[in-house]
């Protein structure tokens, strides 16, 4: 039976209608009774503003998420570009200077006196000038020329140091030594220019005269080089750089590709279609001042834990009273934080609650509130204490902690117990909510098996600190034990430049914004609050919306 309707965004690429762009398509969705806590296939609960005008699906990548990487990776590809920079200079600096000069020769047949014969002269010269510029590199010319320049008959040594081209459509011919001395180069270039027009006079046919058919003559003498051809520093420089930013952009594109770690809520959307409920930001005070319900009140953490609170109003849960076991994959991943926040800010809502520390093998909400931990939980289960012997107020609120007690060496079995069941029962006869930190779920099972006792289990994802395969692992053991996952929160995640100014406007001096508060009498016995005057009673804040109407 239809309950409620409640307006969700779908998450759309751009379409083009009569009005313009459309990124955002609105859809009633039927808020229905116990039993089915996720939203229909493509919608999800709205964790900020933009997510409903996100038009990016996360199928493939895109444009827009090649920037994203090279944007949010931008240190990576800096970094090898200053080393590819800093590699480049320092070889440029190590590299032996080297000097080039050249000499230029024209060659030329000497036949014919009609314009048809020096046609055919000039053909056939060019037609051989492939042929010259192999001779010039042979042993023919280069022997000669190592002998006369004193290089003991190295003529290899001055093939490596020669360069010949033919400059195109022409009869020249260009001839370039390399070396580092300057003088040397030049002496290579003018003797291979010199050997070279004597060996193809002697390589030419004779003319009836006698005379070569074919001169060479040299255009230019090669002369001594004043600044070095190589190395080139600007041009290595730069191309040392291009190189740097290629590669690191690779590089971060194949860190993106390979890291498996959960970062955001696009992360969890390639694991699971489970929702994820709220997005808490990571504070360096995390440590000092975990209870920032209470310690800042104002701050982004504390809005996101209220996003939170919200968005449970939307997730129907299978017994009401409810009762909610937040834990997480892996440890330190801030499910205990996460928990004593939620249960403060329902207490906030004015809704009757609990947090139980059902986290037996390292307990700590009892340290972080500052209380006495010693008796507890376990205390209750062996039958030792009554619930509300052993159950602490806080802060004069709606709600009151019941800590862990001493560590028993038995907790899978003592949280599974037919004790354990009756509590929760208990409990929720007397409390609107109850809130239960539990251990990690990969590392123990104790927290699968609160999650198959409670109505629905939250699960904590903390950003850079979670493995998609350690989410993956923990969502199977929770569909193991046919739990009900009401959905995910994403804790310690880095802060975005829009949300740094997002809440200088608001001020903490109001109490009004804090939300309600109960006072003790002098018995020391806590009184609630005068509730406002259109509410009989206070609502748990997950009751349902049509519930809540009426």
């Amino acid at each position: 039976m239809v309950e409620g309707l409640l307006l969700i965004g779908r998450r759309a690429g751009v379409s083009t209608s009569a009005s313009g762009p459309v990124r955002m398509l609105e859809k009633y969705v039927p808020v229905r009774g116990p039993g089915e806590a996720r939203l229909p296939s493509g919608l999800e609960l709205c964790d900020d503003t933009s997510a409903l005008f996100n038009g990016q699906t996360g199928a493939r990548m895109e444009l827009g998420d090649y920037l994203r990487v090279l944007r949010s990776r931008w240190l990576t590809i800096v970094g090898v570009a200053l080393l590819t920079l800093a590699a480049t200079a320092v070889g440029t600096l190590l590299a032996t200077p080297q000097y080039t000069s050249s000499t230029r020769i024209f060659f030329a047949v000497q036949a014919g006196e009609s314009v048809s014969d020096l046609a055919q002269g000039s053909t056939f010269t060019e037609k051989q000038m492939a042929s010259y510029a192999e001779v010039a590199r042979s042993p023919i010319v280069l022997e000669p020329v190592a002998e006369r320049l004193n290089l003991e008959g190295n003529a290899a040594a001055v093939g490596s140091s020669l360069s010949v081209a033919v400059a195109a459509d022409t009869t020249i011919l260009q001839i370039s030594a390399t070396d580092e001395d300057p003088v040397l180069a030049r002496d290579m270039a003018n003797a291979v220019a010199d050997q070279l027009a004597t060996t193809v006079g002697g390589l030419s046919p004779e003319r009836p005269d006698g005379t070569e058919a074919v001169r060479a003559t040299m255009l230019s003498e090669a002369q001594a080089a004043s600044s070095p051809s190589s190395p080139q520093v600007s041009r290595n420089l730069i191309l040392g750089l291009a190189l740097g930013l290629m590669l690191g952009g690779a590089l971060a594109l194949l860190r993106e590709v390979l890291d498996t770690k959960v970062r955001d809520n696009s992360d969890i959307a390639a694991v699971t279609d489970v929702t994820p409920l709220a997005t808490v930001p990571f504070e360096d005070s995390g440590t000092s001042h975990p209870v920032f319900m209470h310690d800042d009140s104002m701050g982004l953490r504390a809005e996101a834990i209220r996003r939170l609170r919200t968005n449970l109003q939307f997730v129907d849960f299978q017994d009401r009273p409810s009762s909610i076991v937040v834990t997480s994959s892996v440890p330190g991943e801030g499910k205990t934080t996460a928990s004593i926040n939620l249960a403060a800010s329902l207490a906030d809502a004015g809704a009757r609650v609990i947090l139980v520390d059902a986290d037996l093998r390292r307990p700590s909400v009892a340290k972080y509130l500052g209380f006495e931990g010693r008796v507890g939980l376990t205390t209750v289960l062996i039958g030792r204490a009554k619930v509300e012997d052993v159950a602490q107020p806080w802060q004069g609120s709606s709600l009151d902690v019941l800590p862990s007690g001493q560590v028993p060496p038995n907790p899978s079995e003592l949280l599974g117990s037919r004790a354990m069941s009756q509590l929760l029962a208990d409990l929720a006869a007397t409390y609107d909510v109850i809130v239960i930190d539990s251990p990690p779920l990969l590392p123990v099972t104790d927290a699968a098996i609160l999650s198959k006792m409670a109505g629905g289990t939250l699960l904590v994802a903390g950003a850079d600190r979670l493995q998609k395969q350690q989410l993956r692992a923990s969502l199977e053991s929770l569909e193991q034990v046919d739990a009900h996952v009401l959905g995910i929160v994403l804790n310690k995640a880095q802060r975005k430049d829009r949300d740094r100014y997002a809440y200088e406007y608001y001020s903490s001096d109001d109490p009004s914004l804090t939300g309600s508060r109960v006072s003790r009498t002098r018995s020391g016995r806590r009184t609630p609050s005068p509730a406002p005057m259109h509410a009989k009673r206070s609502t748990w804040p997950g009751e349902k919306l049509s519930a809540a109407r009426r």
